[in-house]
Order: C-alpha cells, then structure tokens, then sequence
C-alpha cells in the first residue's frame, strides 16, 4: 500500500516536470512576445523618445497631448466607423454563407474553398487586386456601375468613399474565416431539434430564428470580439491602399500610431496610442461579455 502511494507521488511528480518542460517555451515566448513588450509599452508611454537619445520621464504628458490632438480624435473616429461597418456586415455575410453552404448541394466543398481563398491570401496581392477594381478609369467595378446608368466615384482618391472602400475590402477579405467558424457552429447543432420543431409545424424562419440563431450563440459572440479586436487593429490595407489619405480620411488609430513611431520619431507617443487602442478594445470586450451574460440569463 504504501508502496503504492510512494509510486503514485513519484508518477506525479515526474508528470509536473514533464509539463513545466513542455510549457516553458510558451511560456518564454509569451514574456518575450507579449508580457515584457506590454510592460516596456507601458513604461515608455510616460516617456519622450526618439529612438536616438534615451527617454526622457515627462510624466502624463503623452496622454493630456493624445486627448488634445485633434488627429488622434478624428483616426479613433475613423476606426469606429471602420468597425461599425464591417463587424456587422460582415458577420450577416458570413453567416448567410454558411447557412447556404450547410445545405445540400453539389460542389459544396468548392464553393467553401473558394470563400475562403481570399483569408489565406496575401493582405499585399488582395491590396493590388482591389487597387484595380477601385480604378476610377479601368476598374471592373465603376464598369459595372456604368452598365446601370452610374457613374462611380474615385474610390481611394475620394475623402468621401476611401474609409468604405477599405471596409468593403476588409469585409470580403475575413467573409470566408467567419464562414467557417459559423459552419462548424451549425454542424454542431443537433438535427433532432430541427426535427422536433418541424413536427411542432415551425416554419424554415421560424427554425432559423428560435433554434439556429441561439444555439449559435458561443460562436456568434466569439467571432463578434475577434472581428471587433480585428476591426480595431486595421492597417494593411489602409498602408497599402491609401496610405490613410486623401487628407486623414481613411487614417485609423494602428496608421496613426505607426507614423507617430516610424515617420515622426516620437516612441513616447505612438505608446500613449497603443494603451488607447488597448483600453478601447478592452471595454468594448468587456461590455460584450457582460451583454452576452444578460442574453444567456434572458435565453
């Protein structure tokens, strides 16, 4: 017996040191990566820095200057629209494709494939691609305009239409990976509850809407936050696309924050930024999962 015992503790031991093994290169990359860049952010944001001399401690001067610039407001605006525009649509578009994609029909499979080549593709090519598109003089899309009796507008080159141009792009870029989170959400939904509510007599909306739609709800809320986090964190596109013009009018809060710290020199500010973005992002978060606690309470 006690043999036992003494074989048991030794197993679990060796178990600890095996896992404390296998985590220690997580866990050094999460200091290296995430924690110790977090903190250094951080502290550089109470700070004057070039780059070329040593920081200089200015105190909350970073901050008072962030919330009185004028172009930090209208980027932060900027980034809302952003996010406004394709956190909603892109996640109806998503999920209309999964919807139709978990039918039965033929070439499923390619059709899912194809939806999501533009997810796995390179942000610079889609940014070319849609460079062309855009094009006010031989793009396909002022063509097709055309065709209807409009006359379409200069996508990227009008204060007016650059930040949707971009939102389009964005929409249509992550349509696919949502897609296939929403897939597999409604995959994992039992058929035995379609069955049940077709015999009650309930209509395909009436399905959709008491039975998908709640029972998808883990992985509608999942892929809200991680669109929100991504719409606020935009700036492939707009680098490439638009470099945040005509003017500011398609500049977001990461373009802002990068020029501050690799066009203008100015490290201590570009970090007063990235704690903005931080904390914007983790109210929104924080907001949402207090929503989906109360829809969770009412479901």
């Amino acid at each position: 017996m006690k043999n036992n015992k003494t074989r048991k503790i030794s197993k679990l031991k060796n178990d600890s040191k095996w896992a404390a093994l296998m985590l220690t290169p997580n866990i050094l990359g999460f200091l290296m990566f995430m924690l110790i860049p977090m903190v250094a952010t951080f502290a550089l944001s109470f700070t004057k820095y070039d780059m070329l001399r040593p920081p200089k401690f200015i105190g909350f001067n970073n901050y008072i200057k962030m919330f009185k610039d004028p172009i930090a407001r209208e980027v932060t605006l900027n980034t809302i629209i952003y996010t406004v525009i394709t956190v909603p649509t892109g996640m109806a578009i998503s999920l209309l494709l999964a919807v139709l994609l978990d039918q039965k029909i033929a070439l499923k499979r390619f059709y899912r494939a194809c939806y999501f080549l533009p997810a796995i593709s390179s942000m610079v090519v889609v940014s070319i691609v849609w460079q062309w598109i855009y094009n006010p003089e031989y793009g396909i899309l002022n063509y097709f305009l055309s065709l209807i009796g409009i006359n379409g507008p200069k996508w990227l080159q009008d204060a007016r239409t650059s930040l949707v141009a971009i939102a389009i792009v964005g929409i249509w870029k992550n349509a696919g990976y949502n897609m296939l989170l929403f897939l597999s959400g409604l995959q994992g939904i039992s058929t035995s509850y379609y069955e049940a509510a077709t015999l009650d007599g309930a209509s395909k909306w009436q399905q959709f809407k008491y039975v998908t739609l709640p029972l998808l709800k883990p992985t509608t809320f999942f892929i809200f936050i991680m669109s929100i986090i991504g719409s606020f964190q935009v700036f492939d596109q707009v680098m490439l696309m638009t470099k945040g013009g005509p003017g500011r009018s398609s500049s977001v809060l990461v373009h802002y924050l990068y020029q501050n710290a690799f066009q203008y020199f100015d490290m201590g500010y570009a970090c007063a930024l990235a704690y903005l973005l931080f904390f914007l992002v983790l109210i929104l978060t924080l907001f949402n999962m207090r929503a989906e606690k109360k829809m969770g309470e009412i479901y």
